[in-house]
Order: structure tokens, then sequence, then C-alpha cells
């Protein structure tokens, strides 16, 4: 049975985390929950402040519809309930981390400041592999679909190569009308960006504001406006190396693009037909990948 460590930024009482903890649970993994005692959405990969001379708060909870999932909250970001993980504060470490389900949409390179995929990047680091999940914006919230979309797409993570993180993005609709799921490049922003709001010598205030731009088809932004589930491979800190045969030696003139480090994450080309899956109980074919 596959040890599955489950987080989020939005805080261990949020909604989201009760819904995908209950999902994984009934399909048979071992679910731990480790998740934030309170909302710590926006930190990235950050773990705060950690001294040796200090400790940090954890206490076992219950969570609603999740009878029988053992539960903590941690007086930390998610990144750190990842790190605390993987080191064995909860018994045997986990073997996948999945992160969320996130209260709104992670799409976009603003994604480098989320904390539901800055747990996912931690456990990379940490050696595991990792899906985050995120919702978009609805009344009342399609968490029930995320989750099955989730439970979709991770046996494919499990077969991957160690360390693969995924970012998987579900749009605003019940499960039987998401379209599918696709492969996506990400996005400059996403459907909307920080802006200055109010500046003085005193105080700053933030918005977030619509970018007003139309997201292109194949990013992920793009596919959650058409009605599909996004998909994209992260890979968090990793060198980047001049191309084949210029050799390791000395200072080159020149700075490189980053290489892929593992053959999952090199998204298809353009070209190459974009879908990964699509629910046979929507009455469609599986495309070839």
């Amino acid at each position: 049975m596959t040890r599955v460590l489950v987080t989020n930024d939005d805080g261990v009482e949020a909604q989201g985390i009760h819904v995908l903890a209950a999902a994984l649970c009934a399909e048979g993994y071992d679910v731990v929950v480790v998740a934030p005692d309170s909302d710590r959405s926006g930190t990235g990969a950050a773990i705060g402040l950690v001294h040796a001379d200090q400790h940090l708060d954890v206490k076992r909870v219950e969570m609603p519809g999740c009878e029988g999932v053992v539960a903590y909250a941690l007086d930390g970001p998610p990144a750190l309930c990842v790190m605390s993980a993987r080191l064995g504060a909860f018994g045997d470490p986990p073997e996948i981390v999945v992160s969320g389900i996130n209260s709104g949409c992670n799409t976009g390179r603003a994604i480098l400041h989320s904390g539901t995929v800055g747990a996912a990047l931690t456990a990379q680091g940490f050696g595991c592999s990792a899906l985050a999940v995120s919702v978009d914006v609805s009344d009342p919230w399609r968490y029930d679909a995320a989750a099955r979309v989730a439970l979709d797409v991770l046996p494919m993570l499990l077969e991957a190569p160690s360390r693969s993180v995924l970012n998987l993005n579900v749009p605003a609709r019940a499960y039987l009308e998401i379209l599918g799921v696709r492969w996506a490049r990400l996005e400059a922003f996403g459907s909307v960006r920080a802006a200055i709001a109010e500046s003085t010598d005193a105080r700053i205030q933030f918005e977030l504001r619509a970018t007003g731009v139309k997201a292109p088809p194949d990013s992920d932004q793009g596919l959650i406006d058409q009605g599909y589930a996004s998909l994209t491979t992260l890979c968090g800190v990793t060198e980047a190396w001049p191309p084949e045969g210029h050799g390791t030696d000395g200072v080159h003139p020149q700075v490189v693009p980053g290489a892929a480090v593992e053959p999952v994450h090199t998204v298809p080309d353009a070209s190459v037909p974009r879908s990964l899956h699509r629910p046979l109980h929507a009455g469609a074919v599986p495309a070839e990948s």
C-alpha cells in the first residue's frame, strides 16, 4: 500500500484537503495528513526560521469526513510539513506527496510563489515524487471533481521516474463535464497577477488584477478556460549545462538554458497530440500519446 502524505497551504481546516484526503483513503492509499495550522498561502517553498534551540508546535486533529485518517496540524508552512514527514517525524516517510486541493488555480509562472506547488517541489528536493492539485474558483467549489481527476492522474505519477512533480489544475465543472486532461505549458501569469493598489511611505497595499490577456490554448490557463484540466511537469532546482560536447571545464562565454533532468520532464512538442487522458465516462476515446 502506497504511503501518501497530504498537505496544503490553505490550512488543515480547509475543505479542499478534507475532500482530497478522504478520496485517497477511499481509493486504498495509506494516507497521513500534515498541514499548516493556519492559512499559509503564498509561502512558496519557504520553511521559515528553524533554530536548534526552538520547537514547532504539532497537534493531532480530526478532519470532517476523514475517519481513520491520521492528521496533524503543524505550526509552519507546507514545505516544512513535507520536510518533516520525509525526515520521519510522523512515522514511515511517505512515498509520494499530494498537495491541495487549493482553492483557486495555480497557473502560470507565478506558481513560484504558491505554497501548494512549493510543497510539491520540496518533496522533489527530498527525493520524492509529488502532485499539486488546484481547482478554479466557483460557488460551490468543485473539490469533488478535482479529487477524482487527481485519482485519475496519480497512477501515472507513481510509474514515473523518481522525483517527478506534476501540477494539476482543474476547471470549475462537474467531473462528467470536464473535457479531459491535457499537457500544458506555463502561461506568463495565469488569469490574475499582483499589482500595487496603494503605496505610501508608511504602507503598501497589494491586490490581484485580471491580466486581460487571452491565454494561449496550449497553456495551463488556456486549457482551463476551454474546460480541460491542465497538467504540467515541473522541475525545482536544477543546473543549466552547455550543449553536449562542450565539456564542463572553465566558464563559457554564454549562459545556457536549463536542461531537463529526466525524460518525463519533456513536454510533447506542439505538433504532437496533447491529450493525455480523456474520461471514458464522457464517451471519448483516449487519445494516443
